[in-house]
């Protein structure tokens, strides 16, 4: 080879070499934050904030042919259930809250299901042995999160029943369609989704020992025998033929029709306790949202077996701290937020069940003089070691969320889901989704408020938000993620009502996670736990928390995932809001 072609080789070589390690950085913003990943989506007419693009995009077209937020609700999480299976789907449970402008009210609904009927403490607790006995595994004093043993009655359809019945204006077949069509012919998967995916299928093989049967899982959820990568397209003829019959049926099809009682000989053909009658005989309820004023800010959660009165307890324990003075991101905000966190969850680890069959002293867990006494064990100048729940009693007196809204003005808070990643494990014969696995979460406890029980609902993680001000909506938001949930509320809240962020921002800042509390399922407290924080984060800050006594370590990711869709009453303008950590979109017209 001549020497100039060595040395155009060279060239080329080094060329190549260096664009391999080449790398760059996000772009600059020009307007608002810097650190924000976009602006708030703004529109007059109608809006949908969920976790998938084409979810959003078909309850927009659902509100502009005449459906209301509720219709379009149903529409994405039918879409959702399908494009994110790793998350939720119609085998899980469902709460909602609504504002209703005609009746200028708010409304809100629990659709969980209970345990199996035929089951008692006894027989679960047996039956969990058992089961650590046959995979091979250490017997442990807690449901296993697969197989048939943490799989309760799924609620979601019986919540778009109720949900369809009061407020619905197209038909159900009409909210359905969407989602049909794309189970039939296909969507491509997004990034997130397919990273879930893989490792959620992943998880059921090494925890296969527990799952009695799985061969129908991965013939719905597996494409050639490995999970859906990025923008490969996904299809679901079994679900779409699910969705079909409950689109002609309704929610009686799903609970009483063909499906129950393919569900019913599922559950006999692989050893399993659910029964037809569990299905027939469930209806979930309305329930009435309880609030209380952060600032003139009425945020409202539903009350248990859910966990939203952690978000209402926290707020209203900060009520008598300066976070505004503070300042966003400080060490002492954040010390007075973990505190309250901790304080919280001791309260709902203890207290926190299905009311039914337990006594939660819930006007205690939210008045303003258990707060004042509760306040009194934080110090900002360290974590106190020794916190446990207090004596609400004398004081007496629960994925994916989305958000949608109408040009009427009705805005819909929901969150449904799987609870742990896809669910049991479990896929019965030619239905096309997943049961949950929400029944991990009884405690085995015969003491504990939340031990389990025949026909009892679980403790629930999933919870939507509600915000008014003035007596007007203000701002239908939730933030996915399991015990994130109520600490992630409080933290978007502060930074719009406390530090004046936009919808959007306050969702984009750097986030805290705390764990280590006493858990409703009988694991006791880990002491001050640990924090886990995001790189936003001053390090100056993350080394004054650790004086103070809390184990920080850096994120891995389990920050959850935030939606909103905010109401300008003065403008008649909706401020949407996504989560930047997922692959969700806000659409409005």
């Amino acid at each position: 080879m001549k020497l100039a072609q060595l040395r155009i080789v060279a060239a080329i070589a080094l060329l190549v070499a260096a664009n391999a390690n080449a790398d760059v950085g996000r772009g600059d913003r020009y307007s608002g934050h810097t650190w924000a990943s976009r602006s708030p989506v703004l529109a007059q007419h109608g809006m949908a904030a969920t976790e998938q693009p084409l979810a959003s995009q078909i309850a927009v077209d659902i509100l502009k042919k005449g459906g209301s937020a509720v219709d379009a609700a149903i529409a994405a999480n039918a879409a959702l259930g399908l494009m994110e299976p790793v998350l939720n789907g119609i085998g899980g449970d469902c709460f909602v809250i609504v504002w209703d402008p005609k009746t200028h009210k708010l409304y809100g609904y629990n659709g969980s299901g209970p345990s199996a009927k035929g089951r008692d403490l006894a027989k679960m607790q047996a039956e969990v042995k058992a089961a650590y006995a046959k995979a091979g595994m250490p017997a442990k004093a807690h449901i296993p999160p697969v197989g048939s043993l943490p799989v309760t009655v799924p609620g979601t359809v019986d919540a778009w029943g109720a949900l369809h019945d009061k407020f619905g204006k197209l038909s159900l077949a009409d909210d359905l369609a969407p989602a049909i069509a794309y189970a039939k012919n296909g969507f491509p998967v997004t990034q997130l989704v397919a990273q879930y995916w893989k490792g959620g299928m992943a998880r059921f093989e090494r925890e296969h020992g527990l799952i009695e049967e799985s061969a129908n899982a991965r013939r719905t959820y597996l494409i050639d025998g490995h999970t859906p990568a990025e923008g490969e397209m996904f299809r679901n003829p079994d679900l779409a033929r699910t969705l079909t019959l409950i689109a002609e049926g309704g929610r009686d099809a799903f609970y009483k029709g063909a499906i129950a009682h393919t569900i019913d000989s599922y559950f006999k053909r692989i050893g399993g306790d659910l029964r037809y009658a569990d299905f027939a005989d469930y209806h979930g309820e309305w329930v009435t949202p309880q609030s209380v004023d952060y600032h003139g800010y009425n945020v409202y959660e539903l009350p248990p077996n859910g966990q939203g009165f952690a978000a209402l307890e926290m707020l209203q324990i900060l009520k008598g701290f300066d976070l505004k003075k503070m300042g966003v991101g400080s060490a002492d905000a954040v010390t007075a937020m973990l505190e309250a966190k901790r304080l919280a969850y001791e309260d709902l680890a203890k207290f926190y069940a299905d009311p039914r069959f337990a006594d939660v002293p819930m006007k205690g867990l939210l008045s303003e003089a258990y707060a004042d006494q509760r306040r009194k064990l934080i110090h900002l100048d360290h974590a106190n070691p020794n916190l446990g729940p207090g004596h609400p009693k004398l004081f007496n007196g629960d994925t994916t969320y989305f958000a949608t809204a109408d040009k009427d003005g009705m805005m819909v808070s929901i969150i449904q889901s799987n609870y742990r990643g896809m669910g049991s494990g479990l896929v019965a014969d030619g239905l096309g989704f997943m049961f949950q696995d929400r029944g991990e979460l009884y405690s085995l406890d015969p003491k504990a408020a939340n031990v389990y029980a025949a026909g009892k609902r679980p403790f629930h993680t999933i919870i939507p938000g509600f915000v008014m001000k003035d007596g007007e909506p203000y701002m239908a938001f939730g933030l996915m993620g399991g015990d994130m949930q109520p600490q992630g509320h409080v933290q978007v809240l502060t930074n719009m009502i406390d530090y004046g962020m936009n919808v959007q921002d306050a969702g984009d800042a750097a986030r805290w996670r705390h764990y280590g509390n006493a858990e409703p399922t009988g694991e006791p407290s880990q002491g001050i736990g640990t924090v886990e924080m995001e790189s936003g984060f001053d390090p100056a800050v993350k080394a004054e928390l650790a004086k103070r006594g809390y184990k920080v370590v850096p994120g891995t990711g389990n920050f959850g995932g935030y939606e909103a869709i905010m109401y300008d009453a003065k403008q008649h303008v909706y401020w949407g809001a996504t989560e930047m950590r997922k692959d969700g979109e806000v659409i409005g017209y």
